[in-house]
């Protein structure tokens, strides 16, 4: 069996994307993006020491996303993946937009036009959370079905029909229409060394395609085009989190708009912490299934979430007696489970996501509230049955970890 993220179709994408940002406009694009993004986003020493990794794995991204953006044509694309070899050669990390550790992120085109067969498979452990988004080509969602809803067969396997027409009896039908752009999939990874991961193929139904695809050089200046929109986009992102103080955190209901999902709660803002500080963050999911809690550098892109505890979520983290969970995030290590490890960062972005709600809506007393305290006072501002853990039960926590994330990255073995 081929594995369900880590395809051929998938290292052939990717190593085409190496190719492709060797192209002169590519490269040419990659000089002009690097310095509007400072100019636009003059950033703090910190942030400017991060900023080259960061860039390389945005850019590489929209590399990756932009190959892939024929109707006609249409593949699956697994984006925002860590550092791995394919063959030999090392692909980049393709994070971008603040993305969400727990999610294998993939893209397909689609014109509403034309008619399309998605084919898949669901994993013996199904997720929690997966969704099939159609988009507009300004992320606005066409249309969405919850995978959830998935009509299976015995063997798990399904086909999602896509076209402009209404169901009428089909299942697992999304309709599109003329403003129909691209699906954006989230496989949402709650256990990460148990859930499993959809398979996913794309068939476009009907006659040979009526154009030819895209040139080289067409296609690199598309690319060029997406890698300065990745920047824009991204800094949209960064400064909406820095519209309040530091470490100033308000509750948001999404929109239908900017990548974000309908019926998710998020709460976004910006910590900056000096170094005898720590910041105290009590969470009430509101009876959400699902949540994460990751931090991220104002490029948009998430920080060691292989081998440190940069990002947890619901099942990797540990609640109190009352069923709230309280979280302790700084530099050092607090020696409680739920450290939220900024990998030596004084300051970051940190953006709440809650999602999966009973009736899709959350009870009353959903919460997440954030205080800055001394470090060395930390245990007094810490509930009542805090799990704490030695240094032997941190090395075993990232050691989980990171064997679980490689069950989606094989590559990395």
């Amino acid at each position: 069996m081929t594995h369900p993220v880590a395809t051929a179709e998938q290292h052939e994408q990717e190593l085409a994307a190496l190719k492709l940002i060797e192209h002169p406009t590519v490269k040419a694009a990659y000089e002009q993006v690097y310095h509007h993004w400072l100019e636009i986003l003059p950033p703090s020493d910190v942030m400017r020491a991060c900023f080259d990794e960061a860039f390389e794995e945005v850019m590489f991204s929209a590399a990756v996303w932009s190959s892939n953006q024929d109707p006609l044509r249409p593949k699956v694309s697994v984006i925002t993946r860590l550092a791995h070899t394919v063959n030999g050669q090392a692909i980049p990390g393709s994070r971008w937009g603040i993305d969400n550790p727990d999610s294998i992120y993939r893209v397909i085109p689609i014109s509403g036009d034309e008619k399309y067969l998605i084919h898949g498979r669901v994993g013996k452990n199904r997720m929690t959370e997966n969704y099939f988004t159609l988009w507009d080509d300004k992320m606005g969602t066409v249309d969405v079905l919850d995978g959830n809803d998935l009509v299976c067969a015995d063997d798990g396997s399904f086909t999602i029909t896509v076209d402009s027409e209404p169901a009428g009896d089909r299942v697992n039908h999304v309709q599109s229409s003329p403003t129909a752009h691209e699906f954006y999939i989230r496989d949402v990874m709650l256990n990460w060394d148990k859930d499993d991961p959809n398979e996913l193929t794309i068939e476009r139904l009907g006659d040979e395609p009526s154009t030819p695809p895209m040139t080289d050089d067409e296609q690199a200046e598309l690319t060029a085009k997406m890698m300065m929109h990745f920047a824009t986009f991204t800094t949209m992102l960064s400064k909406g989190s820095f519209r309040r103080p530091a470490n100033d955190f308000s509750l948001a209901v999404s929109g239908d708009n900017t990548g974000m999902l309908r019926n998710q709660v998020y709460v976004g803002g910006h910590f900056k912490l000096a170094d005898d500080e720590a910041f105290v963050i009590d969470i009430n999911d509101g009876g959400a299934a699902y949540f994460t809690v990751p931090i991220a550098n104002i490029w948009g892109t998430t920080l060691d979430i292989l081998n440190r505890t940069s990002t947890l979520n619901k099942a990797q983290s540990v609640a109190n007696p009352d069923g709230t969970y309280t979280y302790v995030l700084c530099a050092k290590d607090p020696g409680v489970h739920n450290w939220l490890d900024t990998c030596g960062f004084p300051e970051g972005m940190l953006t709440l996501r809650m999602a999966e709600f009973p009736g899709k809506k959350p009870s009353l007393d959903l919460s997440a509230q954030g205080r800055v305290v001394k470090f060395n006072e930390l245990a007094k501002h810490l509930p009542e049955g805090t799990t704490y853990l030695d240094a032997d039960g941190r090395a075993q926590q990232r050691a989980a970890r990171a064997s679980a994330y490689s069950r989606r990255l094989p590559e990395i073995k």
